[in-house]
């Protein structure tokens, strides 16, 4: 072996341990960014909250609220079962709720709730069967 192909050997070889030390060093660091990443967008989706409340003859309203402390700009986007976007609105509210009245247009509706914080995104998504019909009651008292 001449001494220009030894030297290349070790030039390779010293590369690619150096390579390996670079590979081990940091993927401590990229499993750290995957946990906060991931406690972050618990944190988010512990800061939405979309609840039932209530509904009148021709609407079905739905408590939209938002934790936000930072007051970040963030969008609530409704979508019914089809995808079409029934509303959209841009906030940056620290303490957000809304009361959202979604019209009755049939007997089954599926809104999906949809709020996105730059590349976070919550959905909550519910399922309304409305039944109308007539209660009868009847009194009967004892003379």
């Amino acid at each position: 072996m001449n001494t220009q192909s030894f030297r290349n050997t070790i030039t390779k070889s010293v590369a690619a341990v150096v390579v390996a030390m670079l590979l081990l060093v940091a993927s401590p660091f990229s499993g750290k960014a995957n946990n906060n990443n991931k406690e972050e967008a618990a944190r988010f989706e512990n800061q939405v909250s979309v609840q039932y409340a209530g509904a009148s003859e021709n609407a079905v309203m739905f408590r939209v609220a938002f934790a936000n402390p930072e007051a970040q700009k963030f969008t609530l986007t409704i979508k019914n079962e089809a995808g079409d976007v029934l509303y959209r609105g841009h906030f940056n509210n620290a303490n957000f709720s809304k009361t959202v009245h979604l019209l009755n247009e049939e007997n089954e509706m599926s809104p999906v709730f949809i709020i996105s914080n730059g590349d976070q995104k919550i959905e909550r998504s519910f399922t309304v069967n409305r039944t109308t019909g007539t209660t009868e009651e009847v009194v009967v008292s004892k003379q």
